[in-house]
């Protein structure tokens, strides 16, 4: 097991006081019930530090059916790595980082690639580069890597956080620290690798703004950005942040503005839009019992506290929420606890939109921990219907672990874009779409080509409006996990 280097890493961030102070609460409230026994987890890839080590990022599906992540350490160069893995846990290294002299190509990835309506792969390393500030970079599906752009401090430095791509083709993301006050940035760039910086935090009286960004941001339904800071803001326990994509901020939430901090303290990871329209997030600390919360927040800004993290003796539901929540098929929210559970080593819940938790899976549940030991991305919902996530520890060679879980769930298809006009490029992604006979924009007929067996390319057809993707196969139909957006 690799906890001392775990805890070093945590402290670098100034994360493991934070994680000792949620540590000392006590709950008075029954543990959750865990269902463990009606799910099935399966390890299907076991890290053995040559092909990389800690994966703290989430996965991402991506056309050719595979799921990207990136390693913090390990991998040829030992500064971590972009790897492929199948459904099935076929793994391969698709870039190991510092492959080049002093790093110019980055070091140690905290963040999970996206990719772009191009094909290419975006991300960030927290560290190297040209001025060992940190980088954003390009990776072709061959594995060619470009940095786009060298932070250098002045611009931000340090990112945790990966990117998201918004209509307008350029990607958005966010550094730790940097920027005109040293507490961190938004910026943007282009594909070719033209850099804006739209907002540095503490730029307001007190940071009332926020500093100190950890997550990514998100893209809203109305085109606007969403994020959070771990601190700063009305009361210094984070924000909850809108900003337009020419730069625009707007607080929308300070944390700690209820007596006792019931509203939760620290906003450690990003923010979620489900499909009733709301934002849910979390806080690794305050609420009742101090040790965290599940929230809901409107687009105007009104928060509602969903859940409270509870540390009774070896903290049954888990403690930690490290990653952003992820809405299934189903309609309800899983996530990760990095710690706690059953056995200490952290969980994997449920949660309904009106806060009911359900603990599902409690990690070291096998003999020598052979299914992993503190998950540290969040968890994707594949195609196929199952969550796939990682842990940091644990596994057979004690480097960390790629697991899927079923829950019940059937497939389904996902758009790359998720939002465009009449007439847009769109790729549908998914499983078995040889053979399909009908593509529907909301009811819509569009014309379509079936590239392979998990993608499909078609435009927006006239006459589309917002709503449900349709892919008939013929296995059935499969619907769009999420409303398509047709945009004016």
């Amino acid at each position: 097991m690799q906890t001392d280097r775990r805890s070093a890493w945590c402290m670098a961030l100034a994360a493991l006081y934070l994680l000792t102070y949620s540590a000392a609460g006590l709950a008075q409230e029954s543990p959750s019930t865990d269902i463990s026994s009606a799910q099935t987890l399966t390890t299907i890839h076991n890290f053995n530090g040559t092909d990389g080590h800690l994966p703290f990022a989430a996965l991402a599906q991506a056309t050719d059916r595979n799921l990207y992540g990136t390693t913090y350490y390990g991998g040829a160069g030992g500064s971590g790595n972009v790897f492929k893995v199948s459904p099935t846990g076929t793994l391969k290294t698709a870039y190991s980082f510092c492959s080049e002299r002093d790093c110019a190509d980055g070091e140690y990835s905290y963040a999970v690639p996206v990719q772009g309506t191009d094909g290419n792969f975006y991300g960030t390393t927290y560290v190297g580069g040209a001025n060992d500030q940190g980088t954003v970079f390009k990776l072709s599906p061959s594995g060619t890597l470009t940095t786009l752009h060298s932070f250098d401090g002045t611009d931000g430095a340090e990112p945790l956080a990966g990117l998201v791509q918004a209509t307008n083709g350029s990607c958005y993301g966010t550094t730790y620290l940097g920027g005109s006050k040293g507490d961190g940035s938004v910026f943007k760039v282009t594909p070719n690798g033209t850099f804006t910086t739209l907002h540095s935090f503490c730029s307001q009286s007190g940071c009332a703004d926020g500093k100190n960004p950890y997550a990514a941001l998100i893209l809203g339904t109305d085109g606007n950005l969403y994020g959070t800071t771990l601190e700063g803001g009305a009361h210094g326990d984070g924000t909850v942040f809108k900003i337009t994509p020419s730069g625009t901020l707007t607080t929308l939430h300070s944390f700690c503005s209820r007596s006792g901090c019931a509203d939760g303290e620290f906003p450690q990871t990003g923010l979620l839009q489900a499909s009733d329209g709301n934002f849910y997030g979390t806080t690794i600390l305050g609420g009742s019992y101090g040790n965290g919360t599940i929230f809901k927040m409107t687009p105007t800004g009104t928060l509602t506290t969903l859940y409270n993290v509870r540390s009774q003796s070896g903290c049954p539901d888990g403690n930690y929420l490290y990653a952003w929540l992820t809405q299934a098929t189903d309609g309800n929210l899983y996530g990760i606890m990095d710690i706690g559970g059953a056995n200490g080593y952290g969980t994997i819940f449920k949660i309904t939109l009106s806060g009911t938790l359900t603990t599902l899976y409690s990690f070291c549940s096998q003999s020598g921990c052979t299914d992993g030991e503190y998950p540290g991305g969040a968890l994707v919902q594949d195609t196929n219907g199952n969550l796939y996530g990682t842990t940091d520890d644990g596994g057979a060679n004690g480097y960390g672990t790629v697991f899927s879980l079923s829950v019940g769930l059937g497939p389904f298809v996902v758009t790359l874009p998720t939002s465009g006009t009449v007439g847009a490029a769109v790729k549908i992604l998914g499983t078995n779409l040889t053979g399909a006979t009908s593509v529907r924009f909301n009811g819509t007929t569009a014309a379509f080509a079936v590239a392979s067996s998990s993608e499909i390319t078609t435009t927006v057809p006239a006459g589309a409006t917002t709503g449900t993707v349709e892919v008939v196969t013929p296995r059935g139909t499969l619907s769009s996990n999420a409303p398509f957006r047709v945009t004016p």
